[in-house]
């Protein structure tokens, strides 16, 4: 594409934006449930339609399907960007309060929408092929935000993941598997199911030596194999395609070793991956919104100001 139709395009899609703006007469509330597939349309299902299950406030081990839950800012102070928040909790339950609403409610205050998605666990008993479900519905959910861009105030290409331990294992499987896994037909088929950026926050990232092992177990079973454990691990994956990263990772995180962001950030350099490394000495597997160092918080400063490079 030449550069005079990059710079129509780019005005094209600022003309939207301001007109949406303008048109917009009644604000879309906050934590607005969205099911992310189509009705009758969810792949990978035995149709067993398991109750959604939470062993404790703020942990869901169970879901019936996939949701999202839309957290947007002020109108005065939204930018055209959104994240689709990935909770963490070991390819075991779904941390979707600490790990999720937490961090969209702080990306509202930077002017950002965010999207918290409950994706199906590997255990789900309605699930087909474990591995795949999670995977499934975070491509579906970044369809969905894609295809409906205009809606939600927000550029199509300005559509990024952000997921913390292995969620953000998720984020950085639906980064660099292009194969498209939903099964969406029509005008589904067209949408991208890439992100354009993600944000990997104490990840799993690789699931042999280094490998989180309850995450590992959890998304691949106990006996999987050294073909599958190395598809499954994401410095493996990454390719000159990956989209930009940015990781964040604690040097004493016992839970999920920093040599796990490090190979991310190793295979990035090694395809000429745009993105950043930020290594704190303090965190421990507890890097968010609020944090127990002056230090380990600056991770937000950082994080808003290389959100504002995307797009620029």
């Amino acid at each position: 594409m030449t550069a005079d139709k990059n710079t129509g395009k780019t005005a094209a899609m600022k003309k939207s934006f301001l007109l949406f703006m303008i048109s917009l007469g009644m604000h879309l509330s906050a934590q607005q449930k969205i099911p992310v597939w189509p009705m009758g349309r969810m792949p990978n299902s035995k149709g067993l339609k398991p109750e959604t299950t939470e062993e404790k406030e703020g942990r869901i081990t169970q879901i019936r399907e996939a949701e999202l839950f839309a957290f947007l800012p002020a109108k005065e102070e939204m930018k055209p960007m959104a994240v689709i928040i990935i909770p963490g909790g070991g390819y075991r339950h779904l941390t979707y309060d600490l790990g999720g609403y937490s961090y969209a409610k702080w990306l509202n205050t930077l002017g950002i929408t965010a999207f918290v998605l409950n994706y199906r666990l590997p255990a789900s008993p309605d699930l087909i092929q474990r591995e795949t479900g999670p995977l499934q519905d975070i491509q579906a959910a970044v369809k969905l935000i894609r295809k409906n861009a205009l809606q939600y105030g927000i550029f199509p290409d300005r559509i990024g993941v952000l997921g913390t331990s292995a969620g953000g294992h998720l984020a950085a499987m639906v980064s660099n598997i292009s194969t498209d896994y939903t099964g969406l037909k029509s005008d589904w088929e067209s949408t991208s199911s890439v992100p354009d950026f993600a944000v990997l926050i104490s990840p799993v990232i690789d699931l042999g030596e280094f490998a989180h092992k309850g995450s590992r177990d959890h998304l691949l079973g106990e006996n999987a194999s050294q073909e599958k454990i190395a598809e499954y691990s994401m410095q493996n994956r990454v390719t000159a395609k990956t989209p930009p990263t940015l990781l964040i990772h604690a040097q004493n995180d016992n839970a999920v070793p920093v040599i796990n962001s490090i190979l991310y950030y190793e295979a990035m350099m090694k395809n000429k991956v745009k993105g950043a490394l930020f290594i704190f000495p303090q965190g421990e597997h507890n890097i968010g919104v609020s944090n127990r160092t002056r230090l380990t918080d600056h991770w937000k400063k950082l994080c808003a100001d290389w959100l504002d490079t995307i797009g620029k």
